[in-house]
């Protein structure tokens, strides 16, 4: 099997999450971005404390991941390390929740 490639569109995460795979999608902002916008489905762990909360994500660690951040930047930082950490199915959903708002949701609140 070749490496999956690191990044991941949003209508790709969107039909996933639609078909009710069994997927995670993981955001890494801030609580208080978090509190501005979200995604339905996503599990929110922040960047800052994703080394200490490792141990919640492994029974997805055999399954695909998509990390999200505001615009992709923190997002691609997580995706690298978790698949240092052995979840090698982890890839990074290009654009971020700014891209989601523009594409998918309109109704998240851009800013």
């Amino acid at each position: 099997m070749s490496e999956l490639p690191m990044e991941i569109d949003c209508r790709t995460v969107n039909e996933k999450l639609k078909a009710g795979e069994n997927v995670l999608l993981l955001d890494c902002r801030e609580a208080d971005e978090y509190a501005i916008a979200k995604i339905a489905r996503a599990k929110l762990v922040p960047m800052s404390e994703i080394t200490e909360r490792l141990g919640e994500l492994q029974e997805y660690k055999d399954r695909p991941v998509f990390v999200h951040c505001h615009h992709g930047g923190r997002s691609m930082r997580v995706t690298r390390w978790l698949r240092e950490q052995g979840f090698l199915q982890a890839q990074n959903m290009a654009g971020g929740i700014d891209r989601w708002s523009q594409e998918i949701d309109p109704a998240i609140l851009r800013y």
